[in-house]
């Protein structure tokens, strides 16, 4: 399906020509309303001419499209946001991809040749996109490319000045990136190469005859429009090719013992060791970047020796002070006793989101309640005392820095129910170590006993910084391994917020680790404040399944598997994607604010599930809508009955793919309790709507509302059109995925 910008407002800076130009008549041809903004003046930022912008907006024109002249300067950045709202009533995206040059030798380069370049470099790209971002944070969407250059990444002589602005622009668009990203603003950065009135000044001429702008454009584009979710990216692209940028840091080394000054002549010593690329490592933001210098303290405390950095913190204690994988295989932890009540059961479901406002969760909240019972991610509990605690620096053979160690991988199996108070006992076993070059992996199985009787089996996967590198083999028969979710539409999804105090609340089922508590201890380890126990999250994702898949009913479940892949905030919403494969339910589980995956390749094996019904899961189709119209027939099976007092209307829904009917709905709140169908309707529907699967999707995320996609023909409505006024009512409040 081609891209379209059907509604949205473009704004492109020096669209008088060249790369802008381009910009603009693309942006236009699919459908945008343009503002061309072109101050005319010469590429040394003399002169001032209206003709560029004129031209470029008639050519639009008379192509169909539409298009408004600005005029301004950059450094006029309000005016020219305030010449699109006044034209077309909003701002969607903004290209900055005005620039001059004033090219010299560093020596000869004046304060008004550096002044000026980054005033309109620089300052302008900050003052239009400053102008247009409380508009783009109302509307929830923005889309905002910075244009740097390949001189501002590289340098380039003559260009001091004009290096400088450009990767001034690539910091700019990098914090852009986060800031926006809450408020679906994404900030991209470009460097294009492509034949202009600035690059004839620098390349051959057949060269930038060759370096046409239009084969940059389509770049533009997709980074702009709605369905592409890149954020902070860097860019270059030119003659058709396009690569992405990332930063890449060596290992480095720890240049500084303990209680001696550091001294040049050491880093002279370890000079070919810090510019190693060999093992380099690629940190993504500021907190991957500050975790490795910040760890270097408890490092040089705790042995003193002159070693590699934290990327590799332990590898001098892994292979020189006693790190023996071949010893430590086979060895046995203490072993571990655990007494509980159900007061223990019932903190525990707290501690990973449970409440009373589900009716469906007393069960494992209330200790009087005649199927209480004990939520089967509680058997990581017993356990983990032995495994993440001291019980690994007993083990032969295994040298262990723990302010390096990580939770990777955690696998549960029960073979039973767990009880709900007793004694359990653990019998812990050494099953593998693992060389990752960055780091070891240490496996770890864990048997918990009730009494003689193997109540449940778990499987942590432990990553020790910077201890690989002893020459041990990379995988192993004996770990279970995460599984990639397939390749199509999640059957469900459920988005459900932590609370600011979640971390505070699981910490008390056992894990005192002061990461998740303590704002000093969590930015020594580069976060910006205390983060999730990842194990909280497997919890939540775990229930979230029991729920969708096994009627809340603990005796389904038989399995889990997750990888720790990124931290998440207390506060922030975990939004579990599940996809049903027989009896397994593979699961995704993302932060929603962010996007970032927290738990990856993971899977729920159940006990005898059967086929949901079209009311619980979308019957395939490849449509995002079956996922809503699924999760609606869900709250109408809890609250009918309130709905249809409220509602008391059955409505028929047509969904279309590519112009063709792909699917009808039934929502039926006038009759009974209600209920939710795929397929024709049945009976009497008292309105019909029909839509595009993309425009329903547009309007149930409040990004069109009903009134306006009904008043541009994206919505039909057939019968009693009063009706409309309810859909709030359901679409609002009963299709939140």
């Amino acid at each position: 399906m081609s891209l379209s910008f059907e509604g949205r407002v473009a704004l492109v800076t020096g669209a008088g020509g060249g790369l802008g130009k381009e910009y603009a008549l693309a942006f236009a041809s699919r459908g945008a309303s343009v503002v061309v903004n072109d101050l005319g003046v010469d590429t040394k930022g003399g002169g001032r001419s209206s003709a560029a912008a004129d031209k470029v907006v008639e050519e639009i024109r008379a192509k169909g499209g539409k298009a408004v002249a600005n005029y301004d300067s950059v450094e006029d950045g309000e005016k020219l946001i305030q010449s699109a709202l006044d034209a077309f009533g909003r701002i969607d995206i903004v290209v900055n991809n005005a620039g001059i040059l004033r090219d010299r030798s560093f020596a000869r380069t004046s304060d008004l040749d550096w002044d000026l370049i980054h005033r309109v470099h620089l300052r302008g790209s900050f003052l239009v996109t400053r102008a247009a971002w409380n508009h783009m944070k109302k509307q929830n969407f923005g889309r905002i490319i910075m244009t740097a250059s390949a001189a501002g990444i590289y340098g380039n002589f003559g260009q001091a000045n004009y290096s400088a602005a450009k990767l001034g622009l690539l910091g700019l668009a990098n914090t852009l990136a986060i800031e926006g990203r809450k408020y679906n603003i994404h900030c991209n950065t470009i460097a294009p190469v492509a034949g202009s009135r600035l690059t004839e000044t620098v390349m051959p001429p057949d060269l930038v005859a060759s370096l046409k702008p239009e084969y940059v454009a389509p770049l533009v584009l997709w980074l702009c429009h709605e369905q592409c979710q890149e954020n902070g990216g860097l860019f270059e692209a030119g003659a058709g090719w396009i690569g992405k940028l990332r930063w890449e840091r060596t290992e480095g080394r720890i240049v500084r013992q303990r209680n001696k000054p550091m001294t040049p002549e050491g880093v002279r010593d370890q000079w070919d060791a810090i510019c190693d690329f060999e093992n380099a490592t690629k940190p993504a933001n500021v907190q991957e970047s500050l975790h490795s210098v910040v760890s270097v303290l408890s490092q040089v405390e705790s042995d003193g020796e002159v070693g590699a950095n934290p990327a590799a913190a332990a590898a001098s204690g892994a292979t020189g002070s006693g790190f023996n994988p071949a010893e430590a295989i086979g060895q046995k932890l203490p072993s571990s006793s655990f007494s509980f009540t159900s007061n223990q059961c019932i903190l525990y479901a707290l501690g990973v989101g449970m409440s009373t406002r589900d009716p469906d969760s007393l069960r494992f909240l209330y200790e009087g309640h005649q199927d209480f019972s004990c939520l089967p991610t509680f058997g990581v509990i017993p356990s983990q005392a032995a495994t993440m605690g001291g019980g690994l620096s007993s083990v032969p053979g295994l040298s262990i820095d723990f302010t390096q160690v990580l939770h990777g991988e955690q696998y549960l199996e029960l073979y039973k129910p767990l009880p709900t108070s007793g004694t359990l006992t653990s019998e812990t076993t050494v099953a593998d170590v693992l060389d990752k070059g960055s780091g070891a992996v240490i496996l770890l199985d864990a048997n918990t006993y009730n009494g003689d009787e193997l109540v449940c089996y778990n499987q942590f996967s432990v990553f020790v910084v910077g201890a690989g590198r002893f020459g041990g083999k990379r995988s192993s028969d004996k770990a279970k391994a995460p599984l990639p979710p397939p390749k199509r539409a999640p059957d469900a999804v459920v988005i459900e917020s932590t609370t600011g105090d979640q971390a505070a609340l699981y910490r008390l089922s056992g894990d005192w680790n002061p990461l998740h508590i303590d704002p000093g201890f969590a930015a020594m380890g580069g976060f910006r404040a205390p983060i999730l126990h990842g194990l909280c999250s497997f919890g939540f994702a775990a229930r979230h399944v029991l729920k969708r898949f096994a009627n809340n009913d603990p005796a389904k479940f038989k399995a889990i598997k997750v990888r720790f892949a990124k931290p998440v905030f207390p506060g922030q919403s975990l939004q579990t994607e599940m996809w049903k494969e027989g009896s397994r339910i593979h699961i995704q589980c993302k932060v929603k604010e962010t996007g970032d995956v927290a738990l990856a390749g993971g899977y729920v094996d159940l006990h005898g599930t059967s086929e949901a019904s079209p009311e619980i899961l979308p019957q395939g189709g490849g449509l995002q809508s079956d996922l809503v119209f699924a999760e609606i027939g869900r709250r109408v099976k809890d609250l009918g009955s309130e709905l249809v007092k409220k509602v008391n209307a059955v409505f028929g829904w047509e969904i279309t793919k590519a112009g063709e009917k792909a699917a009808e709905w039934t929502i039926d709140l006038k009759n009974g309790s209600g209920s939710v169908l795929r397929g024709p309707p049945g009976g009497k529907v008292d309105v019909t709507f029909t839509l595009s699967d993309e425009d329903f999707m547009e309007v149930v995320t409040g990004k069109l509302q009903p009134q306006k996609a009904f008043f541009s023909g994206k919505l039909k409505v057939r019968g009693n059109i009063m009706l409309s006024q309810k859909l709030e009512v359901i679409l609002k409040d009963y299709a939140k995925l």
